[in-house]
């Protein structure tokens, strides 16, 4: 699949709600929640004025002229909070582009850009039932905390270490 990944405009920062609501684990057979789940504080802290604050970056996929996946990072006391020097991690692809490689990319560039501006690691919070799991930990993630739901996992930027 031919795509293309580039930095999110900011005419496009509104897609992040989109992106946030993909970005919500669903178990098989779990009914989705309703669109205005992204709505919740927990939630907002992820995307309420994005680019305004100097650690926002986001990453996009396109295919076709057509954003089909996002990979965002900012400082934030969200579920994979580690500490206020450490960003944080979402990411979301939608459905119909899963499972070409293209989250990893995203991945990789964002933690490339991470490393280039001297960030000592990134963190993020998954279920752990989340297929997702498998591609952070091939792209250097490390569990270093859990609870009965969720993973937290850390990232190290190193200068000495290849992403």
């Amino acid at each position: 699949m031919n795509y293309v990944i580039r930095e999110i405009k900011e005419s496009e920062h509104e897609l992040l709600n989109e992106f946030l609501y993909e970005a919500i684990f669903i178990p098989e057979g779990t009914a989705p929640p309703p669109k205005s789940i992204i709505e919740n504080r927990d939630l907002q802290v992820y995307v309420k004025d994005f680019g305004l604050f100097p650690d926002d970056k986001c990453y996009v996929a396109e295919v076709d002229n057509k954003v089909i996946g996002a990979v965002w990072v900012r400082i934030m006391n969200d579920y994979g909070h580690v500490d206020d020097e450490t960003p944080s991690f979402a990411i979301s692809i939608y459905k119909e582009y899963r499972n070409f490689g293209i989250g990893t990319e995203l991945m990789k560039t964002m933690l490339d850009f991470l490393k280039e501006r001297g960030y000592k690691q990134a963190s993020l919070a998954v279920q752990k039932a989340n297929y997702a799991v498998k591609m952070y930990l091939n792209v250097g993630f490390e569990i270093i905390n859990e609870n009965d739901e969720e993973f937290i996992m850390t990232c190290s930027l190193n200068s000495d270490l290849s992403v």
